[in-house]
């Protein structure tokens, strides 16, 4: 009982220490990243259980913002090889180990 207690303890503790944003790479002008990297941090905070939900949501946004032809990917121990427009590729963790990958390809 007190195992169990201490392991939700310090599954709090983890995650309250990676609840921040960690760009891992983007070539996006500075102001489209910022945008793009709060917009994944509200998607995956409303939609903590549902990344499909958030994906749909960062997904429709960037079209409305930035164009049609965005795509996301959100997920824990993914690969990818993708190709995308040159400016529009963000790859970033959130939450510790939730991966979420933005790109845009027309």
């Amino acid at each position: 009982m007190e195992e169990a207690e201490e392991e939700k303890k310090d599954e709090a503790d983890y995650k309250r220490l990676h609840s921040f944003p960690l760009i891992r790479h983007s070539d996006m002008p500075e102001e489209m990243r910022v945008e793009t990297m709060e917009l994944c941090v509200t998607a995956c905070e409303k939609h903590a259980t549902n990344n499909e939900s958030a994906a749909k949501m960062i997904k429709e946004t960037m079209d409305k913002r930035f164009g049609s032809s965005w795509h996301v990917v959100i997920g824990e121990g993914f690969g990818f090889e993708i190709t995308h427009e040159v400016k529009n590729l963000l790859y970033m963790f959130f939450g510790g180990s939730l991966a979420v990958c933005v790109w845009k390809c027309s």
